[in-house]
């Protein structure tokens, strides 16, 4: 029987997520069909960064004698940006998803930007906005000043998002020149740079890939269309978790979309050299003399 340690929980603002991802990995493993291959150990780390076993706190030591493999459910800080993989590729543990190298790439959205343009993927332009210092003067001064320097580069609205991070947390829509001022001035960037995109509208796309399945190296799964539903403006955290949108499977799309949004997804997760499974998210909007335009928007679920 494979001991199977599933990780959850962790030390991110996306900890209750994580509880739920790892919650329903956990029933898997236990369920009829794989319980006879595969005892599931659930294996909590708190929001201090303490692990656990059964309540009991331990440590990697105990974990590297306790599992034969790790299911890695954590979201966010820790968990996807390649720091809990550096710690069990320290002690040879195995585990599901991207190596810590590749996850760290894909969790800083600049870094993964320019990477995909070497991919020749297309994605929104952007303006880095460094994190907020004392010395960079009084909050409603210094909220003014990068609020010129984004309109001056930039026409609205603009989505504003933490440079690292996942499941959409943080994410901001500025439609207004005041709502973009108000935005620095109740901090969006004072725990971490932030990423100023333009805003791309049209159909929202998700499209997961993985590896060694249906005797493929690299097997793209049906492109999956998102709808929010009224009242929310775009894909944000609590569209996805607190029941404002759906997923449609397969989506609404043409040959060609379809077609183009494979190839994407498989490209992503060659070119960032991921592994097991990735997902990609796309905005599909067409223009003017280009009848296919992908906007990508990465999503670091590695």
């Amino acid at each position: 029987m494979i001991k199977v340690g599933v990780i959850r929980g962790g030390i991110s603002s996306e900890y209750d997520v994580s509880l739920k991802t790892g919650s329903n990995v956990l029933s898997h493993l236990r369920s009829e069909k794989l319980n006879k291959t595969y005892k599931a150990i659930d294996i909590l780390i708190d929001k201090e960064g303490v692990w656990h076993i059964n309540g009991k706190p331990i440590s990697i030591a105990d974990v590297f004698h306790s599992v034969d493999v790790i299911f890695n459910a954590l979201h966010g800080d820790y968990g996807e940006d390649g720091k809990v993989q550096q710690i069990l590729d320290g002690w040879k543990i195995p585990y599901t998803g991207s190596g810590a190298f590749a996850s760290a790439l894909g969790y800083n959205k600049v870094l993964a930007k320019e990477q995909f343009a070497l991919l020749g993927i297309k994605t929104p332009n952007h303006i880095v906005v460094s994190e907020y210092k004392k010395e960079d003067g009084p909050i409603k001064s210094y909220s003014k000043n990068v609020a010129q320097r984004i309109h001056s580069q930039m026409p609205p609205p603009w989505i504003i998002k933490p440079l690292s991070g996942g499941s959409s947390v943080g994410m901001r829509m500025c439609k207004t020149y005041p709502e973009l001022i108000k935005a620095f001035e109740d901090g969006v960037n004072k725990e971490v740079d932030v990423l100023v995109e333009e805003m791309i509208e049209g159909k929202e796309a998700t499209v997961g890939v993985v590896n060694n399945f249906r005797n493929k190296k690299v097997y793209v799964l049906p492109s999956t269309e998102i709808r929010v539903h009224k009242g929310k403006d775009f894909f944000d955290f609590e569209a996805k978790y607190e029941g404002m949108s759906e997923e449609i499977c397969p989506g609404n799309f043409t040959r060609k979309e379809k077609d183009e949004l494979e190839r994407l997804a498989s490209l992503i997760h060659t070119g960032l050299n991921l592994s097991h499974y990735s997902r990609s998210d796309f905005i599909i909007h067409s223009r003017k003399g280009n009848s296919l335009s992908l906007g990508f928007k990465w999503a670091p679920d590695n």
